[in-house]
């Protein structure tokens, strides 16, 4: 076999190869996409309790060739969020629904007999590769639980509608997860202290020192691949050589 029959069967293996790894960094890449589509809240956490805070629902469009028209957020009951509120989104139009509880929740202002169960928004418009943060205000989360969840429809302008009311089994997400806010135990040692000046001081070398370990742990996986595409370039020559030397 000439030499040019070995170069030319070379490259060809070298650009199957390319394009084997190609495919599979952007199946990698598609799959963490999807992942990633459904609906979430935001912050994934909250303290036992907490009173005064911010939930945001973020919904991404996972349709290429329709817009989402309508999110239906449904609160649960049987652990009540309390002093709901809708924050004002443009182009959407909130509807609040509210509950009968059938157990009544004793606050220091009184006994709440009536929770929000259903926030629907209307009228707006996501498009494909868009999402819409929709925040809720609460007044108290409920203290008796480890968790809540959120069952979310959302629906799209050709009529089909996702449903994201999935709870989490045996530690794997499921296929249509609801969203779900965690709620830690409230305790003084979990609370953020005042930072005093020393205390700020050593807070910024801290992080000055968290930055060096994260650029330093980039560069080596930078140095870790550059040494695996020489290894790679170093075997295919060889490869041609000893393909070479055969003939």
């Amino acid at each position: 076999m000439s030499t040019t029959r070995t170069h030319t069967r070379a490259r060809t293996a070298l650009r199957r190869a390319a394009t084997v790894t190609a495919l599979a960094a952007a199946g990698l890449l598609g799959a963490a996409g999807i992942a990633s589509a459904h609906v979430t809240v935001h912050p994934e956490s909250y303290a036992k309790g907490a009173t005064d805070g911010v939930l945001t629902f973020r919904v991404p469009n996972e349709e290429d060739s329709a817009s989402t028209e309508k999110v239906q957020v449904f609160l649960p009951t049987d652990h009540p969020v309390l002093g709901v509120l809708v924050h004002p989104q443009d182009g959407w139009t909130p509807k609040v629904t509210t509950t009968k509880l059938k157990t009544p929740v004793k606050t220091d202002d009184g006994t709440i007999t009536d929770a929000v169960s259903e926030i629907t928004w209307t009228g707006g418009k996501i498009g494909a590769g868009q999402y819409e943060d929709f925040d809720v205000a609460f007044g108290q989360l409920p203290d008796n639980t480890n968790q809540l969840m959120f069952k979310t429809l959302q629906t799209y302008s050709d009529g089909k509608v996702a449903r994201w009311i999935e709870a989490p089994a045996g530690g794997e997400e499921p296929e249509n997860p609801a969203p779900v806010l965690k709620l830690t135990a409230a305790s003084d040692e979990n609370a953020a202290p005042t930072a005093s000046k020393g205390d700020s001081d050593g807070a910024s070398k801290t992080t000055a020192a968290s930055s060096d370990s994260s650029d330093s742990t980039a560069r080596g996986l930078g140095v870790a691949g550059l040494v695996v595409g020489v290894l790679g370039l170093a075997a295919a020559a060889f490869a041609i050589l000893r393909g070479r030397s055969a003939r």
